[in-house]
């Protein structure tokens, strides 16, 4: 089942394991080439995926808003608002709790509780996502009960997407850079099923199409026109596109199982991946075992992938720790809330 109580679609999961395992592939191959003073060949990847890594994960987000925008005020608040909210604090504090040694270190322990309260409005490091979303559902909600034209709203989000924006505050910049692409998802959502569903009935021309975009964007990002007005808006949208194609494709030839697992506890990694990979970027480049950057970038990106899969699965068989993906009861708004089982926790 999906947040919404919708049946799972298995070329959506397909398209969240792409994002989230690009996105855990950022951040562990930028911290290691930072870490290491070198870059390696994984960060081609990680710079080829970088007009399209969020755009695509915030359409898809929006992707089932439609069926459920028009429920009470209430009960929206509770599974989109309150729901991430309870999340971003609960992830936050862990962070801050592994963190505060080393950050007392260097600012003392009252820098770092001022960093801690600061980030409950700049949203903080890898938790920016799950901060920016409710953001994002509410004002939809808000829009949507105007009655404004969904094309007028669609203009303006692009307008803020194309404007050189930069106020150094997370949630403005981010807001005003990917909104276009999660509203997108919103109204766009019927047209991105159709197109699926032509990938899946005409793989030949869905894989060529790939092709041609991938040679485009390549170039574009490489010859260094990607983050021009215009074009990086045409990327995002351009990238999110091929992502359908691409994961409804791998769907119809069955080749999707680990993508789908990915995408199906997307959330679980994204709030547990941090660990696993700064852990394993440590260990790597201090016993020097293995030299090769890229390599290491790769090792460390399985890490952060595949750790919180098994923490989920570990939690699940001792029944212990499920609050960390899962919930409570106390922090609903909700007094009925929806029935689901164990794997949907987090999503």
């Amino acid at each position: 089942m999906a947040l919404d109580g919708t049946q799972r679609v298995d070329w959506v999961d397909t398209a969240k394991g792409f994002c989230i395992i690009f996105v855990v592939m950022m951040h562990s191959t930028l911290g290691v080439q930072n870490a290491a003073g070198a870059e390696g060949w994984l960060g081609l990847v990680v710079e080829f995926a970088r007009p399209f890594r969020m755009p695509d994960f915030f359409m898809i987000s929006g992707l089932f808003l439609a069926r459920v925008i028009d429920r009470p005020w209430r009960t929206y608040l509770d599974r989109k608002l309150v729901h991430f909210a309870y999340f971003y604090v609960l992830w936050l504090t862990i962070q801050f709790a592994i963190k505060a040694p080393m950050m007392a270190g260097e600012v003392g322990y009252g820098g770092a509780l001022a960093q801690y309260l600061l980030a409950f409005v700049q949203p903080f490091g890898t938790l920016w996502f799950i901060y920016m979303l409710p953001v994002m559902f509410v004002i939809t909600k808000a829009l949507h009960a105007t009655r404004l034209p969904w094309q007028l709203v669609l203009a303006g989000a692009a307008l803020l997407q194309i404007a050189p924006i930069a106020t150094g505050s997370v949630l403005i910049d981010e807001f005003a850079s990917r909104y276009v692409f999660f509203y997108a998802g919103y109204i766009l959502a019927p047209q991105a099923f159709r197109l699926a569903a032509w990938a899946q009935d005409h793989l030949a021309p869905a894989f060529a199409g790939l092709l041609v975009w991938g040679v485009i964007n390549g170039w574009l990002v490489f010859a260094g026109y990607a983050d021009l007005p215009v074009v990086s808006l045409a990327l995002g949208a351009a990238g999110a596109l091929a992502v359908i194609l691409f994961s409804a494709g791998l769907t119809r030839l069955s080749l999707n199982g680990f993508l789908r697992v990915c995408g199906e506890h997307s959330i679980v990694i994204y709030l547990a991946f941090f660990f696993p990979m700064a852990a394993t970027r440590i260990i790597l480049l201090k016993t020097g075992i293995i030299t090769d950057i890229g390599t290491i970038s790769a090792l460390v990106t399985a890490a952060g992938v595949i750790a919180p899969l098994i923490l989920f699965w570990a939690i699940n068989r001792v029944n212990f720790g499920h609050f960390l993906f899962r919930r409570p009861a106390w922090a609903r708004l909700d007094a009925d809330p929806p029935r689901r089982g164990a794997a949907q926790a987090a999503e």
